[in-house]
This record gives C-alpha cells, structure tokens and sequence, in this order.
C-alpha cells in the first residue's frame, strides 16, 4: 500500500522503516520555533530553569519577535526584551525581530525545508507546507519537551486530499481557493487531519500563493496543509543559498486517503469570508456594496511581494475613497525592500495606502491599527473571530488582496473584477 506525505515524513523523523496513519510516533524535530507572544516567557523560561537551563541543539531552536514589534505599550516592549535576552543568555543565534511575521521568516531565512519536521507556537506554522515540509503549531507545554529532548510525540495524521484542477480567471487569487476549500470542508471538517493540496491549479501557483493556502490549513482544523515539492520548490530554495540539506517527498500514487474533494478553479469567482468565522464563505456578489472602514493589506497571509504586486496593479493611478484607511504591511523587511525597491510601495502610498513595518501587529489587533466599535474591515488575513482585531463589535471580511484594493477604493466590498 502506498504512503502519503505525511506517513512518509514522520517515518522519517521517528526512524522507522515505515507508519501509517493513526500510529503515534516519538519523532525527531528538524527546527522548533517560538515567538514572542507564546513563547519562551509562557512558562517555558521557568520550567526550563528548573529542569535543564540549556536547549538540545542552538542550531535548530528558532526564536522570531514578530507579534510585539514594534511594541505598542511597555508591555510589548519589556516582553520583546525578555524574548531577545532569553534567546541571547541560551546562546540561540536564529534569533529575529522587527522584520516580519514568524512564519514568513522562517521560510525566507531556510528554516523551512522538504521533508523536515518543523513546530512552532504559533498555529499558522502549517505554512511550511509549501515547501513540502510537516509543519505544525504546538503549546508551550510541548514545546518546553522539544527545547530539552528534541523530540516530540505525534500521531500520524489521516490525510485529506484537494484537488484543484484548471487555470484561474483574472483577479483570482490564492486567497480564493483558500477561502472557498474551507467553506466547503468547514472549520472543523479537518480536525487533526493533514490537508494535502494537489491538482494542476496549485502547480502553476508561485510559491507566494501557495504559501497563502497552506497558511490557512488549520483553519480547517487541519494538523498540516501539505503541497508536493516540485521545482519551483528547489528554485525558491535556491535562491536562498540552500542546494542540500532536505528531502523531497511525495505521496505515493495508490497512497490513502480519508476522503477526496475536488474543484475547479476555472468556475471559481472572488469569494469572502465574512464575520465571525472563516468558513462563513460567501461569493462575493452577495455581500458587495458593504460599506467598511478600513482595509487591511498585509501579515503572513496576504502581505508577501506577489500580493502587493496584485494590489498595486488594481490601485495604480486610482485613490481610495475618502474617509477609508487602507494599512499596508509587507510580510517580510526583504519584501519590503523588493517592494520598495520596484515602486510597488510607491504605488500604494500614491493611492493613499499608509505603509507599516513587517509585523503581526494589525493581523492580531495588538497595535498599528486595530478597530473601533461598530467598524468594518476587509482583510487579507487569516481570521475573522470577534475582536481579532480590536473591538468586539467590530466586524472582519477576508478576502484576496486584489479585492481589498478594489474595495479601499470603493469604500465597500467590491468585486475586484470591475477594475480589469
């Protein structure tokens, strides 16, 4: 019988000539991360000083300020000193603030590699599976167990296969079929299940959107959200300074799957997610003309260069309507820079964008422009509970970036399409 991505990758890490799903292995972790929200001040610096006061391996302990920078009050500020100084009294060099959410640097730094075991303290870190990594979020508790041992204990997920088949229609994006897979499969439809996305649709995405759909598999309750690695994997890598070093897994053809579902991206219009949860998807028809307050560009989901590049497409020569905020943050300080560098910030300023540092400051309504009662926001993030981003009785649509530039524009939710 064949082997998924998953069975294949964790069999792997726990040295076992093979697992299927459901067998609870004792696996070796190729990179732990934390951040500074959950992170070494949760618990884990006390209890590391009372057990053993040094990590297993400093080359493979990651630690990213990303949520507290930059700090809004001296809170933030005394628990990114804490952060930087614990990282620094544990000799753990991999450590980084002030240039962009965890999970975007973990990839862009090399941490993220094919057939790597990576866990983080943060749930987007299912992001990795873009790169054909077993990525997945863990709480401190468990992640105090790998900083000593280096080893963790994980089942082997079932795995759920979709199948995306066809070329996009223009001012589709990433975000589209992320958004509609999850409205589909529900936010619990993959509870501890891995998601594994195939089809000729996410082969012809860049890695950026790729990036965009594995971000968001644990919003379906999923463990991992895995793609093949594949060429533009290697490219990406490349790039990167990284020729060795990993291991490209794919799942066998006669592999297990749970269940499969299937779509079509060439029927797929501009979709949303609207308030309070991201299954709560709707084609975007049925709610335009909803007036909103701000629009939020930006964070580990829809922030990196390609989304900005779409974005500035559609905002190019146009200004946003009056009384509307639209807040930019770059995923990265290099997309940033790229960004800067080509014009594409320039562009969005012009528009009336206001541009921010790297951050998962908006993203998570800790600061840089969190909302008041009664404010609507449209966002290329990754959640929409109550108060993620400031008030309670503030109200969140996801959608793709090319649909928040539209919409800023607009000033209400605005298909995208009206501007080709």
């Amino acid at each position: 019988m064949g082997k998924t991505m998953s069975e294949k990758i964790l069999a792997r890490a726990a040295a076992v000539p093979e697992a299927s799903a459901g067998d609870i292995l004792w696996v070796n972790v190729d990179k732990a991360m934390m951040d500074d929200i959950l992170g070494p001040r949760v618990e884990i610096a006390e209890k590391m000083a009372e057990i053993k006061d040094e990590v297993w391996d400093k080359e493979k302990v990651v630690v990213i300020s990303d949520h507290y920078t930059p700090p809004a009050n001296i809170k933030q500020a005394e628990i990114v000193k804490f952060t930087r100084e614990w990282a620094s009294n544990h000799g753990v060099d991999n450590y980084y603030e002030f240039i962009g959410p965890c999970h975007q640097i973990m990839a862009e730094y090399g941490h993220v590699r094919p057939g790597a075991v990576v866990l983080g303290t943060d749930s987007h870190t299912c992001m990795g599976g873009a790169l054909g990594a077993f990525a997945t979020g863990v709480g401190s508790t468990e992640m105090l167990g790998v900083l000593i041992t280096g080893k963790t204990w994980l089942r082997v997920p079932e795995t759920i296969k979709v199948e995306w088949t066809g070329k996009m229609a223009e001012c589709i994006m990433a975000k589209d079929i992320s958004l509609k897979t999850i409205g589909v499969i529900g936010h619990a439809g993959a509870t501890y299940k891995a998601v594994e996305y195939t089809g000729d649709t996410i082969t012809s995405l860049p890695i950026d959107e790729r990036m965009a759909i594995t971000n968001m598999a644990v919003e379906m309750g999923a463990k991992v959200g895995l793609m093949a690695p594949d060429g533009k994997v290697v490219e990406y890598l490349k790039q990167r300074g990284i020729n060795d070093g990993y291991t490209l897994v794919n799942s066998d053809a006669d592999a297990q799957y749970c269940k499969t579902y299937k779509f079509s991206a060439t029927d797929l219009v501009p979709v949303v997610a609207c308030p309070h949860e991201v299954d709560n998807v709707t084609e975007i028809m049925n709610v335009e003309g909803t007036s909103i307050h701000q629009a939020y560009l930006g964070s580990c989901t829809g922030g990196r260069y390609y989304d900005l590049v779409a974005a500035a497409r559609i905002l190019k020569g146009k200004k946003i309507a009056r009384g509307i905020r639209l807040l930019v943050s770059p995923a990265s300080h290099e997309i940033w820079r790229q960004a800067a560098a080509d014009g594409t910030l320039a562009v969005l300023a012009d528009a009336g964008a206001i541009v921010l540092a790297p951050s998962c400051g908006v993203c998570v309504g800790l600061h840089s422009g969190i909302l008041a009662d009664g404010e609507i926001c449209i966002s290329s993030t990754n959640r929409n509970f109550i108060g993620r981003m400031g008030s309670k009785n503030a109200g969140i649509y996801l959608g793709s970036p090319v649909t928040v530039a539209a919409s800023a524009i607009a000033g209400k939710i605005t298909d995208p399409r009206r501007f080709i």
